[in-house]
């Protein structure tokens, strides 16, 4: 058996077929719909517009942070203050309890708040001969 060994035409047409099914190969793996290739362009954009929005709730959530940390020492404050205030108010509601089961406080209210505030408002008379009022 002889060998035969192959010429530089043979090479570069055996290259030429290989690249040729390489790129049938290729073209037929890569069959891409156009809309998958549209997003695919606006990739760029959405990614970028992404950092922007992810870069202004950081900001957000810092602002956020600084208005917590001034408000603390009050948060704080109240916190202490409340249950001081919850006693003041149940202390108030027996103290109202208390003097509204006394007999009589009723009739006294009503005397104490007739005096103190504007003059009651004259009701006209209906009697024959009164001017009318307009």
């Amino acid at each position: 058996m002889s060998q035969k060994v192959p010429s530089p035409k043979d090479i570069k047409a055996a290259v030429e077929a290989a690249a040729e099914t390489a790129q049938s190969v290729a073209s037929g793996a890569m069959r891409i719909p156009p809309a998958s290739i549209q997003l695919a362009s606006q990739l760029p954009d959405l990614v970028e517009n992404l950092a922007t929005a992810t870069e202004r709730l950081n900001e957000a959530i810092d602002r956020a942070e600084r208005y917590l940390a001034l408000a603390d020492p009050m948060i704080r404050t109240m916190d202490a203050i409340l249950p001081q205030l919850e006693a003041l108010v149940a202390t108030g509601n027996d103290v109202f309890n208390a003097v509204s089961s006394v007999p009589g406080v009723s009739t006294l209210g009503r005397l104490a708040t007739r005096g103190s505030g504007a003059p009651p408002k004259e009701k006209p008379s209906r009697g024959r001969g009164a001017p009318k009022k307009s």
